[in-house]
């Protein structure tokens, strides 16, 4: 059976898109055949990140609706043979996507797929509790800001109360916490949380920390996830991230600016 994986958070802009699309080349890279899923129906921006934008003929919302099959709409990626994209719909709205459906078709990706990441859109409405329902893990992704942490908070409840396993009375969706667009030196600063202050409200395992990077948003441009981009920050700790995921253990890097790492170095406080 497949591991079923939502990306998500409360508010959105924080990176859900970017994340998912990296974390299924990771586990793909790493040989472990993986679907991604872009439940955003409507605005459909996976397909540009992971650069197939122009080889999407069927979508999500005609495989549920059957007027094609899942092995007519998938796409293989270019870059890895072990990964595959379901595309979003931008034609139709939410109100396309059915829990029988989303189960229907989660349940054919599971007899060939390791993983199966699901692209979640930001807030509470529909398409978002479709991507969590199903899910046996959850990667909350947040921004070290106050707005986007509170919002988390709120997604963590609805994960708790509102998926297929809290129906069950089955074991727990597992949580885990990435932030993203860390800035050390704004923290310093005072400009953004603390690590040490998502945690405090949040209580989540953290998996990773994104720092803030100019690589994110080339690698989107180019339609090429930026966990293939291995001498930048972002793409080093996405892989990071997928390695903790798969059990690894590695320590946790970009969470302290430059200065502050000297100054540890050489003995200061």
């Amino acid at each position: 059976m497949a591991r079923v994986v939502v990306v998500t958070s409360g508010k959105g802009g924080v990176g859900k898109t970017t994340t998912s699309a990296a974390i299924a080349m990771g586990l793909a890279k790493r040989g472990h055949k993986t679907a991604v899923i872009d439940f955003d129906v409507g605005l459909r921006n996976l397909d540009l990140i992971m650069g197939c934008e122009r080889r999407v003929v069927y979508d999500f919302v005609n495989v549920i609706n059957g007027e094609a099959n899942l092995n007519q709409a998938l796409i293989r990626d270019k870059n890895c043979n072990q990964l595959y994209i379901l595309p979003a719909s931008q034609t139709r709205d939410k109100d396309a996507l059915s829990l029988e459906g989303v189960g229907r078709v989660l349940e054919e990706l599971s007899k060939e797929f390791k993983y199966i990441v699901c692209d979640s859109p930001a807030g509470i409405e529909r398409g978002a509790y479709l991507a969590m329902y199903y899910a046996d893990d959850a990667l909350v992704v947040t921004n070290p800001e106050v707005s986007s942490v509170r919002d988390s908070d709120r997604m963590l409840g609805i994960l708790a109360s509102k998926s297929r396993r809290a129906e069950l009375a089955m074991d727990p969706i597992k949580e885990y916490l990435l932030l993203t667009r860390y800035d050390p030196s704004r923290v310093d600063s005072g400009e953004m949380l603390s690590l040490e202050d998502v945690q405090e409200i949040l209580s989540l395992h953290l998996l990773g920390i994104i720092p803030e990077s100019k690589s994110v948003l080339t690698a989107s441009n180019a339609g090429v996830p930026v966990i293939l981009d291995e001498k930048s920050d972002a793409g080093q700790a996405y892989a990071d991230v997928v390695a903790r995921y798969l059990g690894e253990k590695r320590p946790h890097r970009f969470i302290e600016s430059k200065k502050g790492f000297l100054r540890k170095l050489f003995g200061g406080k």
